[in-house]
């Protein structure tokens, strides 16, 4: 029996790549402080924030991920059975294994790693009303529930169209490739693995003019020196720093 753990405190792989957004942008949109110490050199730098979030279908830098993170915001518990390598991407072709739609084939169009979800494409769908208040019924909108990748939904393999399971090997040429665990064949990653917000494939992509480079990536524009920044300044305007710093005691 696997051991079950809480929910992750970061934000997964998948989702940074898939987001097409930098690391420190959304580590930034998720920070919630409660209390910190002022910024003065007398106090130590320490501040209390939250540590656990509970991941749902909303992005973790959207304003929705927010609201359902709020401080005093109680929710059940949920533990997670751990995913060593994540098999699953965006495009696959998976078998529902549960439910009305038990025995249903279907495209992968949404991940949720963190809680170890994925959302099939017209399928496992939920129906709800919104808008519904007096004189007007509401609208119907119809929606995919997401379905566990441990017990819910099985990837198919291409060579005979029945799911299985698979694992990550190595080629003879060193390439990392999927295999299903029943026949042995590769499963290829579909196309849509690549599509974020910016691109459809990495090959399409076409580089723009705020765009940093390569070779920018590559070079090297700053040298460390053991200077703060308002000597540097000053040396390089010419000014000169002769005033002798007042004395102060502590006690």
């Amino acid at each position: 029996m696997p051991r079950l753990t809480r929910l992750l405190r970061n934000v997964s792989d998948m989702t940074k790549q898939s987001s097409n957004l930098p690391e420190a942008y959304i580590k930034r949109a998720m920070d919630q402080v409660e209390w910190k110490t002022p910024n003065a050199i007398q106090y130590r730098q320490t501040e209390i924030k939250r540590r656990k979030f509970r991941f749902t279908t909303n992005r973790p830098w959207t304003q929705q991920f927010r609201q359902q993170n709020q401080p005093g915001t109680h929710r059940k518990k949920v533990f997670l059975e751990p995913v060593p390598e994540w098999t699953f991407f965006k495009g696959d072709r998976v078998e529902i294994l549960v439910g009305e739609d038990k025995g249903k084939q279907g495209l992968v169009n949404y991940i949720v790693q963190e809680r170890n979800w994925v959302m099939v494409d017209g399928l496992n769908c939920h129906y709800r009303y919104i808008g519904k208040k007096k004189g007007f019924p509401g609208m119907m909108v119809k929606s995919e529930a997401p379905l566990l990748v441990t017990t819910q939904v099985g990837l198919i393999d291409p060579s005979d169209g029945k799911p299985t399971q698979a694992e990550w090997r190595y080629t003879e040429e060193g390439e990392k490739v999927r295999v299903s665990l029943r026949t042995g064949r590769i499963i290829p990653l579909p196309k849509l693995a690549e599509e974020t917000p910016d691109y459809k494939t990495k090959s399409t992509y076409k580089v723009q003019e705020k765009d940093t480079s390569a070779d920018q990536l590559t070079s090297i524009t700053f040298e460390p020196q053991l200077k703060t920044f308002a000597m540097e300044i000053a040396e390089k305007m010419g000014i000169k720093e002769d005033r002798i710093p007042r004395k102060s005691f502590w006690y």
